[in-house]
């Protein structure tokens, strides 16, 4: 599928219209994604280039402010002199600027389309507490169904903090560990965490949690994401994790 990106923007000053048109076929086709409930990497790129295009405008307002243009006359009063600074839409890079303003409330459009799904998959998945959860939960198990395909899938989860620009961040990873056939599935959550217990020993006592959900959404473009997120909320909201 067409990719959006900002070099889709950045060469707008060859072909103006050829590049709007490219730049609905892409959104559209987004979209048709959003439809099937395929929501990332859509959602997070879509998101990036927006703050990237709004970044790009704000700069160009800073330019044309910093470009003297050609001198008009004397304000006496104020005691500075007058310029005709470049208006938008001059020039290729005008083209650009107008580009950007003309696409960003598409691209808002296509981005509350995405987050509307993932806040009612959010809505429909519950992270459950599997067994006594230990104090060190920075460590554990996650266990997800997948619905389509109809099977279990155990992961194994990393939970860190780091800090970027006197911000904290807060990111959880996973690795897969295996997938049950659900005609295959004798155990309940708490009988798939013992037997994790025995087969893994790197950790002997983890934190094991069961994310509930009924949804048959496909499983790593929207259901995984949104589970570990969701994991990530419970992690720090209901263990008090710093």
């Amino acid at each position: 599928m067409s990719v959006l990106s900002l070099d889709s923007f950045l060469s707008a000053g060859s072909d103006f219209e050829q590049t709007r048109y490219q730049i609905l076929g892409a959104l559209r086709q987004i979209r048709r994604q959003f439809a099937q409930n395929i929501i990332y990497p859509h959602l997070d790129q879509l998101v990036a280039l927006q703050e990237s295009l709004r970044q790009i405008l704000t700069q160009f307002d800073e330019l044309r402010q910093a470009l003297p243009g050609e001198l008009t006359g004397i304000d006496l009063e104020a005691h500075r002199l007058l310029y005709n600074r470049p208006e938008k839409g001059e020039g290729s890079l005008g083209r650009i600027e107008e580009l950007i303003a003309w696409a960003l409330p598409l691209i808002q459009d296509a981005i509350d389309e995405g987050r509307t799904i993932c806040e009612f998959v959010e809505e429909n998945l519950h992270v459950e507490e599997v067994g006594l959860v230990p104090s060190y939960v920075e460590e554990g198990y996650v266990i997800v169904p997948d619905r389509r395909e109809q099977c279990l899938h155990i992961l194994q989860y990393t939970l860190s903090i780091f800090t970027r620009a006197d911000e904290r961040y807060r990111s959880l990873r996973t690795t897969l560990v295996k997938t049950i056939p659900h005609q295959r599935i004798e155990l309940p959550p708490g009988g798939i965490k013992l037997a994790l217990m025995e087969e893994r020993r790197e950790l002997p006592n983890p934190a094991t949690f069961f994310v509930e959900s009924v949804l048959d959404f496909p499983f790593e473009p929207t259901l995984l994401p949104v589970a570990k997120r969701k994991l990530l909320r419970h992690l720090f909201d209901q263990r008090g994790t710093a």
